[in-house]
């Protein structure tokens, strides 16, 4: 399959760019747990962005457990997601959704502005910061039930050593915890009376960060980080719904 594309060049001026015809030949490196369970947050902001582009199932995707690090030697580290697209090697979800945006101009937009990306990067920067940690101590006892058995030691005594505690201790009062989410994400339920998106109209990649996390919690745990009222949940729905009901077709947990 071939894309028009239009790639800048550092051998350019600044604000000149080389149209070029690419044959498609992306790999998508993308961590797994047991029965290639997808669940990690910064995997599923890569994979609702491919599929806003209309390139996720062109993409070829290479599961990797926690145990197989040693797939990832090529990129110079060891965390996922990780493209490679024809010779070129991007890790890093932020990173990589810049390299998406860049280098395919001819597809839709990532970003609620094509020429700021700051509500984006905010939104990565506070999710990860304020988000992952309160998600985190709801479901991460939950997570050594869907990642391969031979991966549970190693994660156990990662996870353990991160929280200063046994993981049946770090997820105990995860109903405070959920509370606390609450209150947190009160700028999301602020920004949605507007807009069904936090992108707008439509969503934009400051979804799929906030969505990840979400989706993180939901294959991993029957436990509902969301109290059954709150109204972020309907935008949880439309974000489940999206290109054909992408991440509703991955196996959730708590149903």
């Amino acid at each position: 399959m071939f894309y028009f594309s239009m790639v800048s060049s550092d051998l350019l001026p600044k604000k000149s760019a080389l149209i070029i015809v690419i044959g498609f030949n992306m790999k998508f490196f993308d961590l797994s747990g047991a029965d290639n369970k997808r669940f990690s947050p910064f995997g599923w902001r890569i994979r609702m962005a491919l599929a806003h582009l209309g390139m996720e199932e062109e993409a070829e995707v290479e599961l990797v457990k926690f145990s197989q690090k040693d797939k990832l030697t090529f990129s110079g580290q060891e965390l996922v997601p990780v493209i490679k697209d024809d010779k070129v090697i991007v890790y890093d979800s932020w990173r990589i959704a810049e390299y998406l945006e860049d280098h395919y101009a001819n597809k839709p937009t990532l970003f609620s502005s094509s020429t700021n990306r700051s509500a984006e990067r905010f939104m990565a920067s506070w999710v990860d910061s304020q988000i992952h940690p309160l998600v985190a101590k709801c479901v991460v006892r939950d997570i050594l039930d869907v990642i391969d058995p031979r991966d549970r030691e190693y994660f156990r005594r990662s996870r353990e050593k991160r929280f200063q505690m046994p993981l049946e201790e770090v997820v105990k009062d995860r109903e405070q915890t959920r509370t606390l989410l609450k209150r947190t994400l009160f700028p999301v339920r602020k920004v949605l009376e507007l807009n069904p998106f936090l992108g707008g109209r439509s969503a934009s990649f400051s979804d799929y960060t906030m969505f990840g996390a979400f989706m993180w919690a939901r294959i991993t745990s029957s436990f509902d980080i969301l109290e059954e009222d709150d109204p972020i949940a309907d935008w949880r729905e439309r974000m489940l719904d999206l290109f054909s009901g992408l991440a509703r077709k991955e196996n959730a947990r708590n149903l």
